[in-house]
């Protein structure tokens, strides 16, 4: 099909192991330098340097330039998201295998803890709110997807979800996302996407410029425990 994605392409700037690690390195942070990311490789700064113009040609990157200092960051959180989804899935095809190894220099606690992934929350408190969820018979699984139940229905709209918008959503309703880091499921879909929309409308959460990592506040903190024991 001639308007087929060029997904060869991506693949190809994916292939190559330095610039596979360079991506991933990138995965919890806002940016960084050239020299880091060449050190995070293992490969040499001339040798980064190239591999980075290609990244950064094929959309993958984006780069920033401060005073003599060339810095790095995923292009978009599209991007981020499909790296982290094609390491969710390495996870899942060798479910007997450790878990990826986080990018290095170490990830800061607050990306493990809690972060967007697409438009809904993941971390540690995402897979929590899910079980909790669960648990309480807000929600029923039903394969990788999930059914709101009578009680469910009542304590979302109470919460103020619109039920009717995300089910009119483009995106499927409620369905599994395996969470990179716990290896254990959050709430993804429409109603994944309201529920994120929610926790920042009402400040439990504060987004970061340039970040997938979010800030829970001190109500957001009261909240998650009253409501999810989270």
């Amino acid at each position: 099909m001639d308007d087929a994605p060029d997904l060869p392409r991506v693949a190809a700037l994916l292939a190559d192991p330095a610039r596979a690690k360079i991506v991933w390195s990138l995965i919890g942070c806002a940016t960084r330098p050239a020299g880091e990311l060449a050190y995070c490789a293992n490969i040499s700064p001339q040798s980064a340097s190239g591999h980075l113009a290609k990244l950064v040609r094929g959309g993958l990157l984006a780069a920033e330039v401060q005073g003599r200092h060339r810095y790095f960051r995923i292009a978009n959180p599209e991007v981020a998201e499909v790296i982290e989804s094609m390491a969710s899935l390495d996870v899942v095809s060798r479910p007997r295998a450790p878990r990826p190894p986080l990018p290095s220099p170490a990830v800061p606690v607050e990306f493990l803890h809690a972060r967007t992934c697409y438009e809904h929350l993941a971390g540690k408190t995402a897979v929590k709110i899910l079980e909790s969820m669960l648990k309480g018979r807000w929600l029923a699984a039903d394969g990788r997807d999930f059914t709101v139940t009578a009680l469910g229905e009542r304590k979302l709209s109470a919460l103020g979800v619109g039920l009717a918008q995300a089910h009119a959503s483009r995106r499927v309703f409620a369905r599994t996302c395996v969470d990179l880091t716990e290896r254990r499921a959050h709430l993804g879909g429409a109603l994944g996407e309201a529920l994120l929309r929610i926790y920042v409308d009402r400040g439990w959460i504060l987004r970061q410029r340039r970040s997938r990592v979010v800030h829970i506040t001190p109500k957001g903190r009261e909240r998650f425990r009253s409501l999810f024991g989270a």
